[in-house]
């Protein structure tokens, strides 16, 4: 499942940086929970948990339907 959610952030990522910002992998457990850091401008953003939620998770879960949810680490 980790090639899918790193194909996956792949294909969300571009959404990102065009904002300054950026996402990076740090684990993908067997139960579904992907853990992830949100860096650049994202990092610091006031609205990076709506980021992490609207947009990182919702895109991982329609493209990997076996993720659970996201959390930032």
């Amino acid at each position: 499942m980790r090639e899918e959610v790193e194909k996956a952030l792949g294909e969300i990522r571009p959404a990102l940086q065009a904002h300054g910002g950026d996402v990076e992998l740090v684990d993908v457990s067997e139960d579904g929970v992907v853990k992830v850091k949100l860096t650049g401008a994202c990092g610091g953003c006031p609205m990076a948990q709506i980021t992490l939620k609207q947009g990182v998770e919702r895109g991982l879960k329609d493209r990997v339907p076996e993720v659970a949810r996201v959390d930032s680490v």
